[in-house]
């Protein structure tokens, strides 16, 4: 038997037949008829007059229609599960009948003012945001996205230091705008012309695919296959990183610099986690430098992570700067910065700050709205339960294929970095992961992609997902794993 092969292979094919469809979990939900322009003319639109970009996914691309909760339906009729929630950004589920009310409710009463102007809906989602933040955190600047919100988080740092030097890891992502592509460090989004100046990177400290790091080093209910000498309590590989991040201080930035920028997980590199311990003491270390420490919580925070309703609180730490959007609205473009009454002091006296759209009516009823329903709803517990169930099921898929090299995450922000065999780590070849990512489309299954070479399917659904959505998804990806070691068995026969 070919070793790629593995038993799980032969076992599946019994239980499933080579290409058996799970079967979908029931939706009660109707779409209605798609009446807009045909496919084709869709096709075309988008090739004559939007960015020549390959960000669609497919060959085929999916053209939406409608969506309901975790569900969405395409022209056609027919339902998927969504796991990736428009890139972790539909939090509480599509349409949700509660934000969709009271998003009807006032756009029949007041859509826009600008800050020139009050209007309660600002006031009181800023005292319910804030209430979930700890103390010195109590100043919140409104935006739009997460890149200005990165933006406007960089601008602060430097203005409260008068300080240049910016640091984030290798394999971040902190938005596209020109102003963060300095902060971003994944290949796909740099640029040949200067931008983003006066930010370094440093390693990131991942103990799957890095140097160091093994079976006692994430915090998550599953851990590399990697061996560790570390105790459960003292990580090697945490202070091997941190020795490198001292390297980067001591040779590539000025003696004071501005700050640090670190997501809790990241996102966009494959949903990337560090030794426990490793951001409590590379946050000293910055203080040491008299640099401000930013979260940016544009995917983690608003419980998706589960045990914890941001991101920065699994690690025990608390920054400077809270940067966060996606979740924040459900979808809904809105974004904000969360700061200490000091810093929001050191950027006033530097610049008039302005923005027309940040804290919109609108955006800040929908804020309101998610943040009740993320409570009524238990959904950060529910991510705490269904993504734990969930880690656990895929974990079992990496014990059994070769091909699936890691699964990784907390909560609901799950990762499965793919490979073309546990030995060497080398990533799958991105056709195969493709096809594979193709297969799940075809069964029902929307999932995302990331890492440095897209070898990671990362999977993000709604919080509001459930044990049986969970089931039908595991058992999808199962089949879409069978499907692709026999083409493998055919091509080596």
């Amino acid at each position: 038997m070919c070793p790629s092969l593995s038993r799980a292979f032969w076992t599946s094919v019994t239980k499933l037949g080579l290409h058996t469809k799970p079967r979908m979990p029931p939706c009660d939900f109707t779409p209605e008829k798609y009446q807009s322009p045909a496919y084709d003319r869709i096709l075309e639109v988008h090739r004559l007059h939007l960015p020549p970009v390959p960000t669609a996914y497919f060959p085929k691309p999916l053209l939406l229609h409608q969506g309901h909760m975790e569900w969405l339906f395409d022209h056609e009729g027919n339902r998927y599960l969504d796991c990736f929630s428009g890139i972790v950004t539909v939090s509480v589920g599509h349409c949700h009948p509660k934000v969709n009310a009271v998003a009807q409710k006032q756009l029949g009463r007041l859509w826009h003012t600008s800050a020139l102007f009050f209007h309660s809906p600002t006031h009181e989602f800023t005292e319910k945001l804030l209430a979930l933040l700890p103390e010195p955190l109590k100043v919140i600047f409104f935006v739009n996205s997460g890149s200005e919100a990165n933006d406007l988080a960089m601008l602060m740092a430097r203005a409260h230091t008068n300080r240049t030097d910016l640091i984030s890891f290798r394999g971040a992502y902190h938005g596209c705008s020109p102003y963060t592509l300095g902060l971003t460090n994944v290949g796909s989004f740099r640029m040949e012309l200067p931008s983003g100046l006066g930010c370094q990177s440093t390693m990131c400290p991942d103990v799957f695919r890095g140097p160091w790091g093994g079976s006692h080093c994430r915090d998550s209910p599953v851990q590399t296959i990697r061996k560790c000498s570390c105790a459960p309590d003292c990580c090697q590989a945490r202070d091997q990183y941190i020795e490198q991040f001292k390297d980067t201080l001591n040779t590539s930035v000025a003696k004071s610099i501005a700050g640090f920028f670190a997501e809790p997980i990241q996102g966009v590199n494959g949903v990337v986690q560090y030794p426990k311990g490793f951001l409590k003491e590379a946050f000293k270390l910055v203080r040491e430098r008299e640099g401000v420490c930013i979260a940016d919580e544009v995917q983690t925070g608003f419980g998706r992570l589960g045990s914890h309703f941001w991101g920065f609180q699994t690690h025990d730490i608390l920054p400077d700067i809270v940067t966060m959007a996606k979740g924040i609205g459900n979808g809904f473009p809105m974004a904000a910065v969360v700061t200490t009454p000091e810093i929001a002091k050191s950027l006033a006296k530097c610049m008039y700050h302005f923005n027309t759209f940040g804290g919109s009516p609108m955006a800040c009823a929908i804020g309101s709205a998610v943040l009740e329903v993320i409570k009524e709803e238990n959904l950060q517990e529910n991510s705490q339960e269904v993504g734990t169930y969930m880690l656990q099921k895929l974990a079992e898929l990496r014990d059994e294929f070769e091909i699936v090299g890691d699964v990784r995450g907390k909560g609901l922000m799950i990762g499965i970095e793919m490979v073309k065999d546990k030995m060497g780590l080398q990533p799958l070849p991105q056709e195969e992961v493709n096809q594979i990512h193709e297969d799940c489309k075809r069964m029902g299954l929307i999932i995302g992609r990331g890492g440095i070479f897209a070898q990671t399917f990362r999977i993000a659904p709604s919080m509001c997902i459930t044990k049986p959505d969970v089931h039908f998804a595991v058992e999808v990806f199962r089949s879409a794993l069978i499907q692709h070691m026999e083409r493998r068995a055919q091509q080596n026969s």
